[in-house]
């Protein structure tokens, strides 16, 4: 069954001296603000689109690891991502990179970054945003 999830925004004023505040309205989580300097200069407790793209793209990533390393009969017990969204004013996300550092039980460095690659190509947020250059660092840990 397909599931829609949403959210809005609510912004007042101009670009560069407005504000808005997003809301989480599917999960309830809350209201988070979002401004211009949030996102082109240094967030000040504030949030922006790319580190919103950050959240989906690591959690999403996260599941479809997990998902295919559990297929391959290998659960991991722990996988750490990070997701890095990179933003250039006046030309926009200029790219992604991911980072994933798993406890895997049974399989060798190797078998685990084929693992993440597959996952970095075929989860959906990494597929919705194809046109954007997605990198990734893989490594086993303890």
């Amino acid at each position: 069954m397909a599931t829609t999830r949403s959210a809005h925004t609510v912004w007042e004023g101009n670009l560069l001296e407005g504000n808005g505040v997003v809301t989480f309205d599917s999960s309830g989580i809350g209201e988070q603000p979002v401004s211009w300097p949030s996102r082109a200069e240094k967030a000040n407790g504030k949030t922006s689109p790319e580190e919103l793209i950050a959240a989906a793209h690591s959690s999403c990533f996260s599941m479809a690891l997990s998902h295919g390393l559990t297929g391959a009969g290998n659960p991991p017990t722990r996988l750490t991502t990070s997701a890095d969204v990179t933003f250039q004013p006046g030309t926009g996300i200029t790219g992604i990179h991911l980072t994933v550092e798993g406890q895997v039980p049974g399989i060798d460095e190797a078998t685990f970054v084929s693992a993440a690659e597959d996952a970095k190509k075929n989860c959906p947020v990494s597929q919705a945003l194809t046109g954007t250059t997605i990198t990734l660092d893989a490594k086993l840990v303890g």
